[in-house]
């Protein structure tokens, strides 16, 4: 076993703390990762407070990871110590059912998730907010060998949860894209949905985020509650993608779509939405969920952003700092992710 040293929420709502563990030694097709940065998604605060419910304390967060290999087990092929390499949003999965052999391993009823799931032997995985992890090597990514690790760190989850819908949906070329916010998420969906050719549109609440939007690939910003904005482009979207993890009127935004539109929810508030049945049936619209993605297409849009320069504005944190990040984030007061900087725990 490895001590590791972390940090903790020993109970729902309250501050994360230091917390000391073991990580078992890498087995035969294990890699042993030393972390170098995580980033801080929106769910590492809701699983915190236990806003979905399930939450089991102690709870280590983190599933937007990065690092350096520091030893694998003797059967290991894609690693050797040296490495980058990063972990996800989970790091097991059964192999066997549907959703698993289609590569879509995060639709597994019986997927491993990095932190806070139960195993087998009745303990919990303990995830990113800590020194080192141990993961099974066909659920470790590879990470350019140039690449910035703290700012690649939230491709990790906020990468792959907007890449994944936008490819679904063949977003590209011709087409009229909305991303609602502008957080980690949706900063995310907006370079990476200009960088496919599609015509994108920021809509934020906040008047102040427009020049960023600007600056950060988008043709045009709408903030929600400028009336006249927003009436102006009713029924002009082919496809919107929705970032936001608080409570918005979804039936203002589904009017937003052209006839056969597809809207796409991946942020998740803590109050579920209201929504009417005149908001699609008039227009024909759709209204759709989409989770993270699979190894496969996880690696691929990795790969995809390290050839196109594609990166997440970060804001680099020490550990001791994150009980302060989660009350900035929910004042939305990011730009436009927190990423610790795993050198503070030494």
């Amino acid at each position: 076993m490895i001590p590791t040293k972390g940090y903790a929420a020993k109970q729902a709502k309250g501050a994360l703390e230091p917390f000391s563990f073991e990580r078992k030694a890498p087995g035969p097709k294990e890699v042993l990762i030393e972390i170098a940065y995580c980033g801080v998604c929106h769910s590492d605060l809701h699983k915190v407070n236990n806003d979905w419910g399930g939450s089991a304390y102690p709870l280590v967060p983190g599933h937007e990871i990065v690092g350096i290999v520091n030893k694998v087990g003797k059967d290991v092929k894609r690693f050797k110590p040296g490495d980058n390499a990063g972990v996800g949003c989970f790091i097991d999965s059964c192999r066997n059912c549907e959703a698993c052999k289609d590569h879509e391993e995060q639709y597994c009823a019986s997927a491993t998730w990095t932190y806070g799931a139960k195993l087998a032997d009745g303990l919990r995985t303990y995830g990113g907010y800590s020194e080192r992890i141990v993961v099974n090597e066909d659920f470790v990514l590879t990470i350019a060998k140039d690449a910035n690790l703290a700012s690649t760190a939230p491709l990790l989850c906020a990468g792959i949860t907007t890449y994944s819908p936008l490819k679904h949906w063949n977003v590209g070329k011709g087409q009229n894209v909305g991303i609602v916010g502008l957080g980690g998420l949706g900063h995310m969906g907006l370079k990476l949905a200009k960088s496919f050719g599609a015509k994108v549109v920021a809509f934020t609440h906040s008047p102040k985020k427009k020049e960023d939007a600007l600056r950060l690939g988008a043709d045009e910003v709408i903030v929600t509650s400028d009336v006249a904005s927003m009436e102006k482009h009713k029924g002009s979207f082919d496809f919107i993608l929705d970032t936001v993890s608080a409570p918005h009127d979804l039936n203002q935004m589904l009017g937003m779509l052209r006839r056969n539109g597809h809207y796409v929810i991946v942020g998740v508030p803590s109050d579920p939405h209201a929504v009417h049945a005149f908001s699609l049936i008039e227009g024909r619209h759709s209204l759709s969920g989409s989770l993270i993605g699979g190894i496969k297409q996880t690696q691929e849009m990795l790969d995809y952003c390290a050839k196109k320069g594609i990166v997440s504005d970060v804001e680099v944190i020490p550990m001791q700092d994150i009980n302060k990040a989660y009350e900035r984030m929910l004042k939305g007061d990011v730009r436009y992710r927190f990423v610790i900087d795993m050198k503070s725990l030494k």
